[in-house]
């Protein structure tokens, strides 16, 4: 699995620091001028292995494009912010603490006299990267909304229609039961318990995780009843956790689990799955709240820029960014990290060249955003002790610690406490 998306969402922070290297004249008597070199800078990241070495094939290939000289080099805990900061939605709360020390990527291009129209990209990947006024604060270098992945071969060996996935939670769970009677011990898993089950399954539901004036309020009836509903499937052993991020997927991708929600962008990760045959749909909804299904939300990984940077330091970012916004480059992305393109003119280009799956799990996503996917701008899964907190109660729920109502509850009110001790966290825009 030679790509960055999944280290990416475990724990990003990603800065560039620059440093001035002399430019080296061209000899008189060539006659081909030597290309100028670039200022040294570097891009440091927390990924893991596999994800730093698919990080140094697009640096590479970036240097060679814009003769620069980016190094790639691991972020340390603290470090202040660089030239360019990537981040991950687990990581957001930390970058919006300190907003003196960031620069609106609107302002960073057209200081270097680069183009940006914020207008120009999908308005379902907007979510915390546009100010009041609609400008680019930040580019969304990595989102991706939930979908459902499943195994088709799991179905046919359930005798279940590989083509026909369930359009709500309670038609899926008849075909739990058929999974787990055809010999399946974990019919049914899931990645990022909040982000899928409290923000997603809030939005689907039309009643958002978090209010306008930033009060939590997942603990209504919908969120009750679902939970209510996961919790007798652990007891059932339909649904199966193992842990708050990813850990589930690499379940789904050894074929143990039949079914799993998580992001998107993970098709890329699961097409060379040996012995599953990969299905995508929509996340299922309750049909029984009122108004129907609603829409997903989309977010990510995020690039921002850092303040206080010199001119010629800002003229590289902004080439990178540009560079990133390359149509090809978008599409490359589209196929090798998952990630749902930025810009019309690139979802068209990755819809001609990139592979089935993915093709077809880009409509999917696109289809359960609905145009809505920027909306609301703050996600529960975005506020980091926010997040521990909602796992902690989600996690007892699961364990039978505690009934579902109290566990949302106590989360709920847990939750409250720490947003009205630090208001600042409920910023979802630092500009």
């Amino acid at each position: 699995m030679p790509f960055f998306i999944r280290p990416l969402v475990i724990a990003v922070s990603l800065s560039l620091s620059f440093s001035a290297l002399a430019a080296k004249p061209a000899k008189k008597t060539e006659k081909k001028t030597e290309p100028v070199a670039a200022a040294e800078f570097e891009l440091a990241h927390n990924f893991g292995p596999q994800g730093e070495e698919a990080l140094k094939a697009v640096v590479e290939r970036f240097n060679k494009d814009a003769n620069a000289n980016l190094k790639v080099v691991r972020h340390q805990k603290g470090q202040k912010m660089s030239s360019l900061n990537l981040v991950s939605r687990y990581d957001m709360a930390d970058v919006l603490s300190n907003p003196k020390a960031l620069l609106p990527l609107h302002e960073l291009m057209a200081k270097a006299g680069e183009p940006l129209n914020a207008s120009d990209m999908s308005v379902d990947l907007k979510a915390g990267v546009v100010d009041a006024k609609g400008r680019l604060v930040a580019l969304p270098v990595a989102y991706s909304t939930p979908v459902l992945f499943y195994n088709k071969t799991a179905f046919r060996k359930a005798r279940l229609d590989p083509d026909q996935p369930p359009k709500t939670w309670f038609e899926m769970q008849g075909m739990l039961d058929k999974l787990q009677s055809a010999g399946y011990t974990c019919p049914y898993t899931t990645s990022w318990p909040v982000w899928v089950h409290i923000d997603n399954v809030s939005s689907v539901s039309g009643v958002p995780a978090m209010s306008d004036k930033g009060v939590l309020t997942f603990n209504g009836l919908p969120q009750v009843k679902h939970l209510a509903m996961m919790t007798t499937w652990v007891k059932a052993g339909y649904f199966h956790t193992f842990g708050r991020r990813a850990e589930a997927s690499a379940k789904f991708e050894n074929g143990e689990c039949a079914m799993i929600t998580t992001d998107s962008r993970e098709a890329a990760d699961f097409r060379e799955a040996k012995g599953v045959e990969l299905g995508v749909a929509a996340i299922p909804f309750h049909d029984d709240v009122y108004g129907g299904r609603q829409h997903t939300l989309a977010d990510g990984a995020s690039l921002w820029a850092g303040a206080g940077q010199s001119a010629a330091n800002n003229k590289l970012a902004a080439k990178f960014v540009s560079f990133m916004l390359k149509p090809d480059m978008q599409v490359e992305l589209v196929r090798t990290y998952g990630q749902m393109p930025l810009t019309p003119a690139a979802r068209a280009a990755a819809r001609s060249k990139i592979l089935k799956n993915e093709d077809e799990t880009l409509q999917v996503a696109y289809a359960s955003l609905m145009g809505k996917g920027a909306q609301p701008a703050v996600r529960v899964a975005n506020i980091d002790p926010v997040r521990i907190i909602a796992n902690e109660e989600l996690e007892a729920a699961f364990a039978d610690k505690k009934p579902p109502k109290a566990a949302l509850d106590a989360a709920v009110n847990r939750g409250n406490a720490v947003l009205n001790a630090k208001p600042g966290l409920k910023k979802s825009q630092p500009f």
